[in-house]
C-alpha cells in the first residue's frame, strides 16, 4: 500500500508518499504489529522482507502470530524520491533524509498500521541507521511503543574529529554492498552469505531503483542523511536521547560486527535509563548485516523471543 504524501505549497513542506508492506497471516490477529524500520543503503524488500530460499524474515515473524510491517523511507525503494525541483536542492554540507525528518516518517507510518490493525501500539525492529531514526520516535512518543529491537544500532563515539560535506545523495554500487557483507568476516572463516543469495539479493538492489541500469557502472541511488547522522554520533552528537526511551529495548549485534562493538553496547546499555527492561543480545558468527547471513536464524528466534517477552531457546 502507499501512503500518500503531500506536494510542497508555499511555506508547508513536502511529504514524501511512502510504500508500506505487510506480510500478516489470515488467521493472525492483527493487534501484535511489528514495524520494520530499514537502515542507511538498501530498502525494506532487501531486508525484512527478502526471501532466502523462499523464506524471509517477515515470513518467519508472521508464522509465530506477529502482522509484520516494512516501509521505505523517503528516497528509496517504492517511495517517493526526493523532487529534482530546483528550489529544493541543497548544497554539499545539506544531505537529505537525517533523522528527524526520518522520524517524522515514522511517525506516519506508524500511525497508518495503528489506524488499520486497531493495535494501540506498535513494536518496532530497526537496523543500524534505522535504530537513530527509531530511537528519536520512540523517544517522542512513548505512549505509541509496545517493544523496541535495536539491531545492530549505532551509538554514540567520539571517534571522528570533524564532520566532511556530504552531497544531498550518494550512488553505491554492488560491488561497494558486497565489500560491506564480507570485510568484517574474520580472515580464513568460510563466508557467511553464500554467493547464491547474494547475486539474487544484488539483482533485487539493482531493481530497488530504475534508473540503476542506466549508470556505469550499474548503482542505486540514496539519500546521504543518513551517512551524515552516523558520522555526527561518531563526532559525539547521537541524533536522540536513548534516556527518553520507555518501552523495553533489546540491542542484537553479532560478535563480528564493527559498528556495533561490546564497547558500544555498553554505551548504550548504560543510556538506556528510562527503560524498565532491557537486553544486549550478542549473536556468534554474525556482522552488522547478519539478517543476510548464515546466522539469520539466530537473529530470527532472538528477536521472536524479545518480542513475545521470554528467554531465548537454547
Amino acid at each position: 500500500m502507499i501512503l500518500p504524501g503531500r506536494a510542497a505549497t508555499g511555506t508547508t513542506g513536502w511529504q514524501p508518499a511512502l510504500l508500506m508492506r505487510e506480510q500478516t497471516l489470515a488467521a493472525v490477529d492483527r493487534a501484535r504489529p511489528v514495524l520494520y524500520v530499514h537502515g542507511a543503503t538498501f530498502p525494506s524488500a532487501c531486508s525484512i522482507m527478502f526471501r532466502f530460499d523462499r523464506v524471509s524474515w517477515a515470513d518467519v515473524l508472521a508464522c509465530v502470530g506477529f502482522s509484520v510491517w516494512a516501509f521505505d523511507f523517503a528516497g528509496f525503494g517504492g517511495s517517493e524520491a526526493y523532487p529534482d525541483d530546483p528550489q529544493m536542492a541543497r548544497p554539499p554540507g545539506q544531505p537529505l533524509g537525517r533523522a528527524p525528518e526520518a522520524a517524522g516518517q515514522i511517525e506516519r507510518v506508524v500511525r497508518a498500521v495503528l489506524a488499520e490493525t486497531g493495535a494501540a501500539r506498535v513494536s518496532i525492529i530497526a537496523h543500524s541507521w534505522g535504530t537513530i531514526a527509531a530511537g528519536r520516535f520512540a523517544a517522542a512518543h512513548p505512549d505509541l511503543v509496545d517493544r523496541l529491537v535495536l539491531f545492530g544500532p549505532i551509538v554514540r563515539r567520539e571517534t571522528v574529529r570533524e564532520t566532511p560535506p556530504l552531497d544531498p545523495l550518494r550512488l553505491v554500487t554492488i560491488a561497494q554492498q558486497y565489500q560491506r557483507f564480507v570485510e568484517d568476516v574474520p580472515a580464513g572463516h568460510p563466508p557467511v552469505l553464500l554467493d547464491r543469495h547474494f547475486r539474487l539479493w544484488a539483482e533485487a538492489y539493482l531493481a530497488s531503483d530504475r534508473h540503476s541500469a542506466g549508470r556505469s557502472p550499474p548503482s542505486v541511488r540514496i539519500p546521504n542523511g543518513p551517512a551524515a547522522d552516523i558520522m555526527a554520533a561518531w563526532s559525539g552528537r547521537l541524533g536522540y536521547d536513548p534516556g527518553l526511551i520507555t518501552a523495553p529495548t533489546a540491542i542484537l549485534r553479532g560478535e563480528w560486527d564493527s559498528l556495533t562493538t561490546d564497547a558500544d553496547a555498553a554505551w548504550l546499555m548504560a543510556a538506556l535509563t528510562g527503560t524498565p527492561e532491557k537486553r544486549d543480545i550478542k549473536i556468534a558468527r554474525g556482522t552488522h548485516l547478519m539478517h543476510l547471513e548464515e546466522s539469520r536464524g539466530d537473529l530470527y528466534r532472538a528477536t521472536i523471543a524479545f518480542l513475545q517477552g521470554t528467554e531465548i531457546a537454547p
